[in-house]
């Protein structure tokens, strides 16, 4: 498969070429005149689908240079007033002619004379978008994005003193792998005492989501927010029950599992206790590990580690270093987190993280790398619409990447006994990740289903989720005023609600896929570039299936599949 990551903007043949979007009398001619365009044949109907889709191109990259922008410096207020310009005078004129827009398409003669294949997913979203579109809810989801951004502005704010020098708090967690126990205690207070100091803060700017949220599902004729959500976010393939029978797997067959890798973390480190602030630390006398120095370095290692694995991968971050689409490293005023966000003109995306020099930054890069390959691959695709691929299968593309790459970290770690290290620690993380994954998500079944709760209430229910999956041997002690807000470090809870299944299930897959890779590598790469140029053009399970594994999160696949990560740990100890 002959490959060129020579991406190249997509020309505009609708909106003018040079045009920026300044204020919604620069766009609404242009829906306007698709509204009113006669569509008196099926070529009509195929060029009018070219022009809308053109449209939201344009408008899908505007919007998130503005969000890249302002999460790259949340203390720039011109780059936050454009943002929320673009979400309060913009968005909320656009959502009532794109549902008139869907309905036009619906009620189109020509539709079903459209290749029903092809457009099956397509047209199955635009039907769900006109069940769910209510007016009154545009300007309340207006709202809610202006809120939900203040979430970064609030956290990227936060700085600790370690050692007599400013940190963030991405930066001081690098502390917390020291052997140096005392070390360790007085970071860990010090994180945790500057999130306290913002606890009111988010529970109150929380309280504001919620409510609101719950609105917006009432106005669209739903009782609760999560049912409205999993509709939004065209869950097709699985059901409420279907998270709740994967969360009782976790239950059973994740967590002794990682009961068991924190019993050898603390023979490893010699404690009668374990405590949160020893989960990451190193034995005495071995430092944590250090892959990189600096943003620029991971990058250069990145496109190494992509180019050895497939010249075509390492050529997508080459052309995004390129374009300048990288902000690695963590600094104050930053927001939390990292991301891959696609860029529907240009093709080549952008990635935001907040690197320090650990081995979960060399992680973060190879997870946002395999998003980025998944833009590259779909960017050809007829439609915009067809690049909009189920979160289920996004996170399969970055999580597999971080496997599959893993035969080459020795780009980051030349000493064979620090690449055995840093494969362990990513095997252990495989597993280590799903009850964190199963109880925020338990969690937001709670929260909003219990609308109208008090702060206290939720306090209780956080607690009484997360003692059920978190491992038991873990010792909370003097501690637990820190474990009643821990829930409030997770970013998705606020910018993206409901969206966090998605990695327990693409978790699940990125090992069978990695499965799948230890016994045919050039078939499952195939296979893998296969699935992701089908961007969302297949439904989940089909799009799974076309990357040669199954769509299956069932109590006996995620027993099967511990059994294979217990096998593969045991192999890479010995060697």
């Amino acid at each position: 498969m002959n490959l060129i990551a020579d991406i190249r903007k997509i020309e505009r043949n609708y909106f003018p070429k040079d045009a920026e979007i300044t204020n919604w009398p620069s766009l609404e001619k242009y829906f306007t005149e698709l509204n009113q365009r006669p569509v008196k044949q099926l070529s009509d109907l195929e060029q009018w689908l070219q022009d809308l889709n053109e449209l939201q191109a344009v408008i899908s990259e505007d919007v998130c240079w503005r969000q890249i922008r302002m999460t790259c410096d949340t203390e720039n207020q011109a780059s936050e007033e454009a943002f929320n310009f673009f979400c309060l005078e913009i968005e909320p004129h656009i959502k009532p002619y794109m549902d008139a827009l869907n309905k036009k398409l619906l009620t189109s003669p020509f539709l079903k004379s459209l290749d029903q294949k092809k457009y099956q997913t397509y047209i199955r979203n635009i039907e769900k978008d006109i069940r769910l579109y209510r007016a009154e809810n545009v300007q309340i989801m207006a709202e809610l994005n202006v809120l939900a951004q203040q979430y970064g502005v609030i956290t990227g704010k936060m700085t600790v003193q370690v050692q007599g020098q400013e940190y963030t708090l991405q930066q001081a967690a690098k502390f917390l792998m020291q052997s140096d126990r005392t070390l360790r205690k007085q970071v860990y207070v010090a994180i945790n005492e500057r999130r306290m100091q913002e606890k009111e803060a988010l529970n109150n700017l929380f309280d504001q989501l919620l409510q609101k949220r719950h609105q917006v599902a009432l106005n669209a004729g739903f009782s609760n927010y999560r049912d409205y959500k999993f509709q939004e976010l065209g869950r097709f393939d699985y059901t409420v029950d279907d998270c709740r029978n994967f969360h009782e797997s976790i239950r059973t067959f994740i967590r002794p599992l990682t009961e068991e890798l924190y019993e050898h973390k603390q023979r490893q480190i010699h404690l009668n206790e374990l405590l949160p602030y020893d989960i990451e630390a190193e034995p005495e006398g071995q430092k944590p590990l250090e892959p990189f120095m600096n943003g620029d370095e991971l990058l250069e290692k990145s496109i190494e580690v992509f180019h050895r694995l497939n010249p075509y991968f390492g050529d997508c971050l080459k052309k995004m270093k390129t374009l300048g689409h990288f902000d690695l490293d963590s600094r104050k005023g930053k927001a939390p987190g990292g991301y891959n966000c696609p860029l529907a003109e240009t093709g080549a995306p952008f990635i935001f993280m907040n690197a320090s020099g650990t081995a979960d930054d060399v992680v973060t890069m190879m997870h946002e790398g395999g998003h980025a390959l998944h833009s590259f691959l779909s960017h050809n695709l007829e439609l915009s619409a067809f690049k909009e691929y189920p979160m289920e299968m996004a996170e399969l593309a970055s999580m597999s990447m971080e496997l599959f790459s893993m035969d080459h970290w020795n780009v980051f770690y030349p000493d064979p006994t620090s690449l055995k290290r840093a494969k362990i620690e990513e095997l252990e993380r495989a597993l280590t990740i799903f009850p964190w994954i199963a109880s925020i998500d338990q969690f937001q079944h709670w929260l909003y289903t219990h609308p109208g709760h008090t702060v206290e209430e939720r306090t209780a229910a956080w607690l009484e989720v997360h003692e059920s999956f978190a491992p038991r041997n873990i010792q909370w002690g003097p501690y637990t005023h820190y474990r009643e807000v821990l829930w409030q470090k997770q970013l998705h809870l606020f910018e993206v609600p409901f969206y966090y299944i998605e990695y327990g299930i693409a978790q699940l897959g990125a090992l069978a896929m990695w499965r799948a890779y230890k016994e045919n590598p050039t078939q499952t790469l195939l296979n893998y570039i296969s699935a992701l140029s089908k961007g969302g053009t297949q439904t989940l399970p089909e799009l799974y299936r076309t990357a040669g594994i199954s769509f299956d999160f069932s109590a006996e696949h995620v027993a099967s599949l511990c059994a294979f990560v217990q096998e593969e740990l045991k192999q890479i100890l010995q060697a």
